[in-house]
């Protein structure tokens, strides 16, 4: 019973404080094909096989009801740390390679993810990617701002060029 809760207070501390959990199914995969999942996603995020009670318990201990209805058969949960993104498209490259993993469904932001919004998070760029285009969006808007203030300088020196020249062949 002590074992038991241990496992429910641990996988409680992890769905807190994980900024995605991502819920598959394995049936099928070898110990290898786990561990080169496990491998794949480790930068951002930690894969553990679950027993499916203790984690509806330990999920509704945090707060998240997501996973209900999904825990059945073999489960195995991305507990996300780092980039969702990135696990995400590794969950997605990886059942494409193997087609036994199934990613289930998620919970990401305080929100339920379906199976579709997981392929969809994985279809993002990653946020290198978005950060970039973010930085290029503003020093292109930057420059049409410097452009926009420079343009009515330049027109008003122009045109004072000309009235002192007017000037200067009026007063000849």
């Amino acid at each position: 019973m002590a074992n038991k809760e241990t496992a429910v207070a641990e996988l409680s501390n992890l769905f807190e404080t994980s900024s995605a959990v991502l819920l598959t199914e394995y049936r099928g995969l070898t110990v290898a094909q786990l561990k080169t999942l496990r491998r794949s996603i480790s930068e951002h995020a930690t894969y553990a096989v679950v027993k499916n009670t203790l984690t509806k318990i330990a999920a509704n201990k945090a707060g998240i009801s997501a996973f209900d209805d999904s825990l059945q058969g073999p489960s195995a949960i991305a507990f996300v740390h780092g980039d969702p993104v990135a696990v995400a498209k590794s969950l997605r490259d990886f059942a494409k390679a193997n087609p036994q993993l199934v990613v289930k469904n998620g919970y990401f932001d305080g929100s339920p993810l379906t199976a579709e919004d997981v392929t969809k998070l994985a279809e993002l760029e990653s946020r290198e990617v978005l950060l970039a285009k973010l930085a290029g969006a503003f020093k292109a808007s930057l420059f049409g701002a410097a452009y926009m203030f420079q343009a009515p300088l330049a027109q008003a020196a122009r045109t004072v060029d000309a009235l002192r020249a007017k000037q200067e062949s009026a007063a000849e």
